[in-house]
């Protein structure tokens, strides 16, 4: 089975873009495949979420940016079975100014997570809140991009910007990207604009959009105080529920042949 490399973008922050990371790769490997983050934001939320708090004498996705040999050794194991992350360090907060000289400075993460590609079945990549170079080669090395969308006005601004992108990106630098889908983020039923922006994203995206909404939720809001993702911190949560569900629907489009074993899966982590 090919690895699907999926990047978790949106230049606006705030819109759950690390939480969705954290939960989404957290249910994935519930769903016994063999994922592995890359954090490429200088915050270091994504490694912090999922319990890597010592950053010191690591190989950091800032290391994965700026060389191109055998990285085998960075994968850090995560509290989660199947689930390994490569950290954010706070060096990469600079790393944009270290490759702009570099020749096929936007292909660096490219290359150096060929040797990742056997390893895993999903790699998932957390970008920094803007559309720079670190996103940049997040865009060209991967397969498919997932954005996660606050439902709230000035959101869809940003929206506009991050589809203009990935397809400046597929017609210039990596033809087999795909949009993976759009994701609503933070939703409050009870909020009137909430309800119009979600209803106007689907008459306007259609099935780009998935059925999946992740609800505005305490148990998430606070999972990662205590390092852990939703689904760890309070499986019965409806923020733990929607991101189950988000990851299946995930698994029903990028493997569609697997459809009855995942369901059965699913059922069992959902019981």
């Amino acid at each position: 089975m090919k690895t699907h490399i999926i990047a978790i973008a949106n230049q606006k922050g705030g819109v759950g873009k690390t939480t969705t990371t954290v939960n989404l790769t957290t249910a994935l490997a519930a769903c016994k495949k063999r994922v592995l983050v890359v954090d490429l934001d200088a915050q270091g939320n994504a490694s912090t979420g999922l319990g890597v708090t010592d950053k010191t004498d690591i190989i950091s996705s800032y290391d994965l940016l700026l060389h191109t040999e055998d990285f085998k050794n960075a994968a850090v194991k995560t509290q989660v079975p199947g689930l390994d992350i490569i950290p954010a360090s706070m060096d990469i907060a600079g790393v944009e100014v270290e490759l702009a000289g570099q020749t096929g400075r936007e292909r660096k993460l490219k290359t150096s997570l060929n040797s990742y590609a056997n390893n895993y079945d999903y790699i998932v990549l957390d970008c920094p809140p803007n559309l720079g170079l670190v996103t940049l080669n997040a865009l060209i090395a991967s397969t498919s991009v997932i954005v996660p969308l606050q439902a709230e006005f000035y959101a869809l601004e940003g929206l506009s910007q991050i589809l203009s992108t990935v397809n400046h990106v597929k017609s210039n630098s990596n033809p087999s990207i795909k949009l993976g889908g759009i994701v609503l983020t933070m939703f409050d039923k009870r909020n009137n604009l909430a309800v119009q922006v979600s209803e106007d994203v689907r008459k306007h995206l259609g099935a780009k959009v998935f059925d999946t909404v992740i609800p505005r939720n305490v148990r998430i809001a606070e999972a990662p105080s205590f390092g852990s993702p939703v689904i760890l911190h309070d499986h019965n949560s409806a923020g733990a529920k929607a991101y189950i569900e988000l990851a299946k629907e995930v698994l029903v489009k990028f493997e569609p042949s697997q459809q009855n074993i995942q369901k059965n899966i699913f059922n069992s982590i959902s019981n």
